[in-house]
C-alpha cells in the first residue's frame, strides 16, 4: 500500500456488502473521504489515512468536522511501517492528533473487525 487510495481499494474490497461513494473534497474542506452505506440502510463516513511514523495529520477542516460529527464518522489509519490497520470513532480525532498510530482505544483491529462494525453502525 503505497498512497491512500490503495487504502480505499482495500477497504471496499473487505467490505463487499457496503456501498462506498468517494467523496470529492473541493467543493466542502474538511469531509471525510468515503460515504458508506450498509445493509440496515445507515449512512456513516470515513477518514482515510496513511502513516510512515507514530504522528498522524490532520488538517483544521478535517478536526471540525470529526467534532461537529462524533456519531457515524470513523478514521481508518494505516501504518506502512508495521502494515497494520485500525478503525476509530471521529470522536477520538482529538486523541488521534495527541498520540498518533499509537491511540489505545481503537473499534478495530483486523479487517474481519472493521467489516463487523461497519456492517453494524
Amino acid at each position: 500500500m503505497r498512497i491512500e487510495k490503495d487504502l480505499i481499494k482495500k477497504l471496499r474490497q473487505q467490505t463487499p456488502d457496503i456501498l462506498w461513494d468517494r467523496i470529492e473534497n473541493l467543493a466542502s474542506v474538511g469531509i471525510p473521504d468515503l460515504l458508506g452505506y450498509n445493509k440496515n440502510g445507515h449512512f456513516f463516513t470515513v477518514e482515510t489515512k496513511l502513516t510512515k511514523v507514530n504522528k498522524i495529520n490532520f488538517r483544521p477542516h478535517q478536526i471540525a468536522w470529526h467534532t461537529r460529527h462524533p456519531h457515524h464518522s470513523f478514521i481508518l489509519l494505516f501504518s506502512l511501517k508495521d502494515k497494520s490497520q485500525k478503525l476509530f470513532k471521529g470522536s477520538t480525532i482529538h486523541e488521534l492528533r495527541t498520540n498518533g498510530f499509537a491511540t489505545a482505544n481503537c473499534e478495530a483491529r483486523t479487517w474481519e473487525q472493521i467489516s463487523l462494525i461497519l456492517d453494524r453502525v
